[in-house]
């Protein structure tokens, strides 16, 4: 089946399920045995829900991947694949420009743990042979687009160098959605969505989803998340499938958005600099035309000329539909000020050596017709002039 497809038809079968046509919500914690030891597929919904085996199997097909694992948020996603695979003394390295919520985990917990965490600038090959040479390395974590002033970085070189010296390589590719990047084909172990964002589509729900390739790393997490026990909850599944269900059309719609906005944010004179990946001038647009499909993703960040808060705050106060929030990935427009926001975890210095200053503001496009998101944003830009 082509993606559209698998969308709605992957990993489930009526005839399984009552002849349901939608994957049923098996709100129940327990399933019953008729003898000890009786080998039933379903016993105990931290174990296993028909519901999460649904969602779990859709996104692993979707990923190209072996074995999917759904989690009660993004955060204990990314938690899990860590401390499934890192212990003290173990060397992690990741990209600069991390999610701040991931940037927080490593430096305030598992760098507290042992873990040697580095971070570095990747959109540089050079820089992690650099490492692979000094250092004995047990993951490389990515994130392209980064989040939020969505660098780029060549995922297949990248993976290759890191496996070639034994790591394990993990990567975010919540802004791109499977939709637009395969990482699993291009080299990546491990890859992780917030599900809360696109998969969903409609904020009202929190999830991570990991998905493996190797059936010995999937053994490994599957553990891990039995004994710990964050995994998600039923209902919760339900709404992310019928989210995946409409993905492609709604990413169609955030593609198309995203595109026409950053054009029409680059001629604006309150505006400084427009990030996105599908502009020609995007330092790494090469990079988005080999590795990305469909489209660039549905985040345009920009530099406000003057960078300050209070400059950014009248942005958003006059903007009339698009509301400030701290996620991104719904079918509502939305506005991020990554300084105070998603990134604000970082010390002064951090954010200023990646670029997160306080005239920088994150735009999620979302579905809504491109003339009334325009007239919102355009609007509130003109406080400034």
């Amino acid at each position: 089946m082509k993606f559209a497809t698998q969308t709605i038809h992957s990993s489930y079968q009526p005839e399984e399920h009552n002849r349901a046509l939608m994957p049923p919500i098996y709100q129940n914690s327990m399933f019953a045995m008729n003898e000890i030891g009786e080998n039933i597929p379903f016993r105990y919904a931290r174990i296993s829900n028909p519901t999460r085996q649904v969602l779990e199997d859709t996104v692993a097909e979707l990923e190209n991947g072996c074995a999917g694992f759904a989690y009660g948020s993004g955060m204990a996603g990314i938690d899990a694949v860590w401390r499934t695979f890192l212990r003290p003394g173990d060397t992690i390295v990741a990209v600069a420009d991390i999610y701040g919520g991931a940037y927080d985990l490593l430096t305030e917990v598992y760098a507290q743990w042992g873990v040697n965490v580095i971070f570095a600038d990747l959109t540089n090959p050079d820089n992690l042979d650099r490492i692979l040479e000094q250092t004995k390395v047990k993951m490389v974590w990515l994130e392209t687009p980064s989040n939020p002033l969505l660098r780029l970085i060549d995922i297949t070189e990248l993976s290759a160098k890191a496996k070639a010296a034994g790591a394990i390589v993990g990567m975010d590719n919540t802004f791109a959605t499977p939709y637009v990047q395969n990482p699993l084909s291009l080299g990546v172990d491990i890859v992780f969505h917030s599900a809360t964002k696109y998969l969903c589509g409609h904020s009202d729900v929190l999830m991570g989803i990991v998905v493996v390739k190797d059936p010995a790393h999937a053994k490994l997490l599957r553990a891990l998340s039995i004994n710990t026990g964050g995994v998600a909850g039923p209902m919760d599944c339900a709404l992310v499938l019928r989210g995946i269900k409409t993905l492609v059309v709604r990413m169609d719609r955030h593609l198309s958005n995203a595109a026409e906005l950053a054009r029409r944010l680059q001629q604006h004179p309150a505006v400084e600099k427009v990030f996105y990946p599908g502009l020609a001038e995007h330092e790494h647009h090469d990079i988005a035309c080999k590795q990305m499909q469909h489209g660039f993703g549905g985040v345009v960040s920009i530099y406000l000329r003057q960078n300050n808060r209070e400059a950014a705050n009248s942005v958003i106060k006059n903007l009339r539909m698009i509301r400030m929030a701290a996620s991104l990935g719904g079918v509502e427009s939305l506005i991020n000020h990554s300084a105070s926001q998603s990134h604000s975890g970082m010390s002064k210095e951090v954010k200023e050596s990646l670029g997160i200053r306080e005239g920088l503001l994150r735009i999620s496009a979302g579905i809504e017709d491109i003339e009334d998101i325009w007239n919102d944003i355009n609007n509130a830009l003109n406080t400034l002039i």
